[in-house]
């Protein structure tokens, strides 16, 4: 599965701009992250990204188990929808636990995304460019701040990975920094 026909499949199932950008966003984080831990499948961690929420518009109460059969019925192979939908586990109904590095890291890091870009929106900016650990780390205490955003799925998964929680965020930053153009151009 290439990044083009995931990113197909996902607007074919989604159509809201915050959906759009979360899966653009996710995908390429997992690519910045893939460029370390396994580069050489750096378009499948990012498929693997763009399909992990497409689901979610149609199917927001069967999350990550409606995704199933939408996933197989495109063709999508097995590992990839075990992987891209792995994200929800003990949040959904998913069948699928986290198991290997690219899993463990959607895990920490689709929550965390959603905390981080809504941070970056209350700067001047409005961009990760110049947002630091320091913000996010003040915004990841208050609770009420981007309540959607699950702190104990990002604490959990800086432990599942055995990561501090400061380097999770700081590297997710870093990889949000990396893809916004790209982001922005496709969202």
């Amino acid at each position: 599965m290439t990044l083009p026909q995931a990113r197909t499949i996902l607007r074919k199932y989604n159509t809201e701009p915050f959906h759009l950008r979360h899966a653009e966003t996710v995908s390429g984080v997992l690519g910045y992250f893939a460029r370390t831990h396994d580069p050489d499948r750096e378009e499948y961690w990012r498929s693997v990204g763009m399909l992990h929420d497409t689901d979610f518009e149609l199917h927001p109460d069967d999350h990550c188990v409606a995704g199933i059969e939408i996933l197989r019925s495109e063709g999508v192979p097995e590992d990839m929808i075990s992987a891209a939908l792995s994200h929800g586990w003990n949040m959904t109904a998913t069948p699928y636990e986290p198991q290997s590095v690219m899993e463990n890291i959607l895990y920490a890091i689709d929550e965390l995304t959603g905390l981080i870009w809504a941070t970056a929106l209350m700067r001047p900016s409005k961009s990760t460019q110049d947002l630091e650990l320091s913000s996010v780390k003040k915004k990841f205490k208050d609770k009420k701040f981007a309540a959607g955003c699950s702190r104990d799925v990002i604490k959990n998964g800086a432990e599942r990975l055995g990561w501090e929680l400061d380097e999770v965020i700081n590297q997710t930053i870093l990889a949000m920094r990396d893809c916004e153009a790209e982001v922005e151009a496709n969202a």
